[in-house]
């Protein structure tokens, strides 16, 4: 069963081709991988599902739900979350309370009532995210006390803290050594065991490679490619696409990528 499902996703820019007419389906329970050189349109890909770039033309599908329309804060609620690439930590809070922070959800109601009746919100979930990213440890730290490793995984647990269907990681290894890097794989591979889906987009391939269950692979906003970790790597369109010879060049490739 797909959790999410793209139907020819395209995003213009003027006269930049962005997205040209992407399809593809996330199945519940996977972690999929999305990969490109740069300027391929991954992070645009991540920005029109989550709705901080409306498409030009195509269909976003969640949970059996159209989101296409939908604002960036229904569409977290309704359970489809993202990280981005800076990674947006109140460094003034403790990683406890980052994470309470994205925990509460408030309403307009709620916000007044917290002014006059101001109450404890539950740490249940909070706990419970702290503990699967063996964060405990530094749950009372701020982040700038932390090792950029750390900090990475707390910009993960922020994400995760809501209990999402799916989570979209935006270069989550970025900046990582390579002991970093694994041991964020051991993290994301504990993820569907507690229900969430992953889709990640990253340009380190030992993470990709070893984590995912399915890669898809964009060039010139173009999907060009999709499989098993295996089935991509010996691809000839994505070695032609990594050594800069890309086959696929066409409107989108004239007209520019993002």
């Amino acid at each position: 069963m797909s959790v999410l499902a793209v139907d020819d996703l395209t995003v213009r820019h003027g006269g930049l081709v962005a997205l040209d007419g992407v399809t593809l389906a996330v199945e519940t329970g996977q972690i999929v991988g999305l990969i490109g050189p740069n300027g391929a349109g991954k992070t645009t890909f991540i920005d029109a599902l989550t709705g901080f770039t409306a498409p030009h033309r195509g269909k976003v599908t969640f949970a059996g739900r159209d989101i296409t329309r939908d604002a960036p804060h229904e569409r977290s609620r309704a359970g489809l979350v993202r990280t981005f690439q800076s990674l947006e930590l109140f460094d003034d809070l403790s990683v406890r309370d980052n994470l309470l922070v994205a925990a509460h959800t408030p309403t307009f109601w709620s916000t007044i009532a917290d002014a006059f009746w101001p109450r404890s919100h539950d740490g249940t979930d909070t706990h419970r995210t702290l503990e699967l990213l063996d964060l405990l440890p530094v749950a009372d730290r701020l982040p700038t006390e932390l090792s950029n490793g750390t900090r990475h995984v707390v910009a993960l647990a922020r994400a995760l803290v809501s209990s999402p269907q799916l989570v979209l990681l935006d270069e989550p290894a970025a900046g990582l050594d390579p002991g970093e890097t694994a041991a964020l794989a051991d993290l994301l591979r504990r993820l569907p065991a507690v229900g969430t889906t992953v889709l990640v987009v990253d340009h380190d391939m030992s993470l990709i490679m070893n984590v995912c269950d399915q890669v898809h692979v964009l060039d010139f906003g173009r999907l060009v490619a999709g499989g098993t970790p295996t089935e991509v790597r010996n691809d000839p369109t994505v070695i032609a696409a990594y050594l800069g010879t890309s086959t696929t060049a066409g409107p989108a490739a004239e007209e520019g990528s993002a």
